[in-house]
This record gives structure tokens, sequence and C-alpha cells, in this order.
């Protein structure tokens, strides 16, 4: 049996040369076994694969890397969107996950703002690991938040993702204020293969509500200064966070199953 599916370039800006993080979209007429949804994952080899299909009346999705299933995706989330648009499934929602396009190729999600859970001590394998002086270090329920002195700071980082294996925290998204945006941030992730993720709505639901807060602003524009880089707009309706971007349908395509 052959299914379909879709690659999808997800917060991509030409004129920034920003490419944008990659999922692939398939589209089930069931759902099928973990083992199964895991080796098309690996086959297609992209950061994120989604898996979506229909069950009583609602979208369902599953998202995976090549190596694990991923709890939260937030750009499988806006590439799901894409295509459902694109094939006319007019849903709103996949899940708990709330969505529509918009104009332009452009795609809006709803997810919740994880807040920081307490300030953490910097920890001597954090600052070895990204050979940068850390200023502050929170705890959040998903992805750590990093801050750092400034943009070309974080541009010119240089992980040494050996070094960050040896603390047990699974990711870091390393942040500071914008020059030309409110904020820019890099996520990294040193326990999967991936090591840095490209354009990440997981990291910008985390990073949305701290410099909301912290620039007094509801309205945020960001880079996400990857290989690839990302650009995302967002604004933060009390717990809710909404997620815009503008994303790119690379490619079509089907894959034994």
């Amino acid at each position: 049996m052959k299914v379909p599916y879709t690659l999808v370039a997800v917060a991509v800006d030409k004129k920034l040369g920003f490419r944008g993080n990659i999922s692939a979209v398939v589209s089930l007429s069931e759902p099928l076994e973990e083992q199964t949804l895991q080796r098309i994952a690996n086959d297609l080899n992209q950061p994120a694969t989604t898996f979506l299909w229909e069950e009583k009346e609602k979208m369902r999705v599953r998202w995976f890397a090549p190596d694990a299933e991923i709890g939260l995706c937030g750009h499988g989330s806006l590439a799901a969107f894409s295509v459902l648009n694109q094939e006319q499934e007019l849903s709103s929602s996949i899940d708990t996950i709330k969505g529509k396009p918009l104009s332009d190729n452009r795609v809006e999600i709803e997810l919740s703002a994880i807040p920081v859970e307490k300030k953490l001590e910097v920890p001597s394998v954090l600052t070895e690991g990204l050979g940068v002086e850390v200023l502050e270090y929170y705890e959040t329920k998903n992805k750590n938040i990093v801050v750092v002195k400034n943009e070309n700071v974080l541009r010119k980082m240089k992980p040494n993702f050996q070094k960050l294996r040896e603390s047990e925290t699974f990711g870091y998204t390393v942040t500071t204020k914008g020059d030309e945006v409110d904020f820019v941030s890099r996520t990294l992730v040193p326990h999967v293969q991936q090591l840095e993720d490209h354009a990440t709505g997981s990291s910008h639901a985390v990073l949305a509500p701290f410099w909301s807060k912290r620039l007094n602003k509801e309205l945020l524009n960001s880079w996400q200064l990857s290989p690839r880089g990302g650009a995302f707009e967002l604004s933060i309706p009390g717990d809710k966070l909404r997620l815009t971007c503008t994303n790119s349908i690379l490619g079509k395509g089907e894959i034994e199953v």
C-alpha cells in the first residue's frame, strides 16, 4: 500500500533568505501501528513527519522525528494546516490544536503558552557547551530558556553538542532581544539526531510569554537564527498563543507502507 505525503517548509521568508523548517505531512485513511509510523518517518528523514487521519469526524495527528516520536510539534502543526487547506479539508482543529489558513500561504495556529517554572543557577556544562556567557537560565516544562548578551553572540555561537549531552536536559531555546525584531532565538536538542532545530513552534510557546512580559507587548515578531532560518509573528491573548508564519509547499510524493 502506498500513502501520499507533502513536503512543507514552515516559517519561510524569501526576502530574508529564511528557508524554514521542513515537515513531511502524510495523509492516512486510517491509523497505523507506531512502529510503522516510525519507519516511515525514518525513511522520509525530515525534521518532523506529521501523520494525519480522520477518526469519528475529527482530525487526528501524531508527529515523529526520524528517531523518536515528538510530543508537541508546532511546525508540524503549521504544515498540516497548509496541506489540509490545499486538499480543501477545511478542519479548524487537529486534535486539541486550533488553526486556519490565511492569505498568501500564511497559516495560524493556537497553542497553550508555556510559562517559566523557576530561575536556575547556570551550570558549567551549559556555559562550556554553548561557549558563550549565559546571563540567565530558566526551567520550563518544554525547553529551558537560556538568555545571552545580544544577537551577535547568538549568531556566532558554536555549540559543543557532545558537552551538552553530559546534561540530562532535553533541549534549550537560546534567546536574546533582537536588533530588528522583538527577539531572536536558536533551539538546541543535543540528545536527538537533529541537534539544532530550524524553526520551532514549541520553543515559541515558551518564548512568547517570556518576551511578552519583558517587553510589555502582546504582539511580537521573532526570527529563529538557525542554519535555515525562520520568521514568526506571535500574539498572546491571555494564556494562549497565536503563532503565524508563511509556508511553502516543496513537493508531493507517495511512500510504500
